[in-house]
């Protein structure tokens, strides 16, 4: 093998790093996608296949890149030896391409640990009684249990507060008083005309003003036992009264 063969070998194997690069979704630069952190556990495993797929490929170009190196050496021409700064610039390249690699397995594995923990977090939730930011409440004429909201304000305001059905139909209007602070506010299922409205989910609205008219912001929660988790959503999801919410919503939890 003459020494022209086995330079243009080393050259083809270079661009290699590049190959290697693409398959697991990084570019030259070592940056991992942006997309990987919010993908699937599905979408991880490819990754993860892909990582392993990438190696294996870089592992035996390496060794073959060795190979025709040092037959190269072997082969050189004592009067005139070859310039070794491109297969130095080659080994770097190399050697960098696996260091990103690795991070990037590395990057994958942290965020399977990261969903695995979101998961038990939520699963240890179940059972327990949470107060969410919300303005859905669950009415059941059938245990007796009025559909009750917590409202929060930082000055005493007067209110005007409509409650809707999960159709969207208005199913009370009505006003109140509020104090400053937190307070609760309940609801026995009589619409405005009498009517007992049945069980279900109802939204609370309200529009608060101060003494002096000017607009007043009122928070509302609702508070409701845990009663599942959805383990398909990226994070999990709860079931609170029926309704899926979010972790992030919850402000408090008791046992």
């Amino acid at each position: 093998m003459t020494t022209n063969t086995i330079s243009s070998a080393l050259s083809q194997l270079g661009t290699s790093a590049s190959t290697a690069l693409s398959q697991v979704g990084i570019g030259t630069s070592g940056t991992a996608s942006s997309s990987s952190t919010a993908s699937s556990s599905s979408a991880a495993s490819t990754a993860q296949g892909a990582n392993s797929a990438a190696s294996q490929s870089l592992a035996g170009n390496f060794d073959t890149f060795l190979q025709l190196l040092t037959t190269q050496l072997q082969n050189q021409d004592p009067l005139d030896p070859m310039d070794t700064s491109e297969f130095t610039q080659q080994l770097v390249e190399f050697a960098s391409v696996e260091q990103q690699i690795n991070t990037n397995t590395n990057l994958q594995t942290l965020i399977s640990l990261q969903q695995t923990t979101e998961a038990t977090s939520a699963l240890q939730l179940v059972g327990s009684t949470v107060t969410i930011s919300g303005s859905a409440a669950t009415l059941s004429n059938a245990t007796n249990s009025p559909a009750t909201w917590s409202l929060s304000t930082s000055t005493p305001a007067t209110a005007n507060v409509t409650i809707s059905s999960s159709t969207g139909q208005t199913a009370y209007t009505g006003t109140t008083s509020l104090s400053a602070g937190t307070q609760s506010y309940t609801w026995n299922g009589q619409g405005t005309n009498g009517v007992t409205w049945p069980d279900g989910t109802y939204t609370l609205s309200i529009n608060a003003t101060g003494a002096n008219g000017q607009a007043v912001t009122v928070s509302t929660q609702v508070q409701g036992t845990v009663s599942g988790v959805n383990l398909s959503q990226n994070p999990p999801t709860l079931t609170v009264n029926g309704q899926s919410v979010q972790i992030s919503q919850i402000q408090s939890i008791s046992h």
